[in-house]
């Protein structure tokens, strides 16, 4: 059941370190589709994914259509500022992809047409232009585990010892 997070030619490091946390505290597994901003191995992308790169499930594609070839037949949803359909309308399929684009840019626009129906936004006021990508993901992700009721989630009072 885990959940697929796609980031298209992510430009920020830290950004990058950051969602590879989440997606380690979560279970899901990082797609990421070249070119990228920086190297994997950039001390940002280290920094603020600490210690858990290590244990993070991690893809990587030479670019955009070499991912969709390989992952055709699966379910993807593109968040993008313009949908009109809120990232909650959605119920999500196991092993749905969340596909978020570059932080300058978003992702190509003539992909979000072609898929407009499942394109999907993360609500904000009108004189928001984007939240930060880390953030978008992270709202994204517990989106969808909220409605598999956090499904294979580690509890707190597990953490705690009780």
């Amino acid at each position: 059941m885990a959940l697929n997070v796609v980031l298209v030619e992510p430009e920020i490091p830290q950004n990058t370190g950051n969602i590879g946390r989440t997606c380690v505290a979560t279970g899901s597994v990082l797609h990421l589709v070249k070119p990228l901003g920086f190297e994997v191995t950039d001390k940002y992308l280290k920094r603020a994914g600490m210690d858990y790169w290590k244990d993070l499930e991690v893809h990587y594609y030479e670019n955009l259509e070499e991912f969709l070839k390989i992952h055709q037949d699966k379910e993807m949803f593109f968040l993008s500022t313009k949908s009109k359909k809120n990232h909650t309308e959605i119920a999500y399929p196991d092993n749905a992809f969340l596909l978020f684009g570059k932080e300058s840019k978003g992702l190509p626009e003539d992909l979000l047409l072609k898929n407009f129906d499942r394109c999907v936004r993360i609500p904000m006021l009108g004189n928001t232009r984007s939240l930060n990508l880390s953030n978008s993901v992270a709202i994204a992700v517990y989106e969808y585990y909220r409605q598999k009721n956090f499904e294979g989630l580690r509890e707190v009072s597990e953490y705690f010892g009780n």
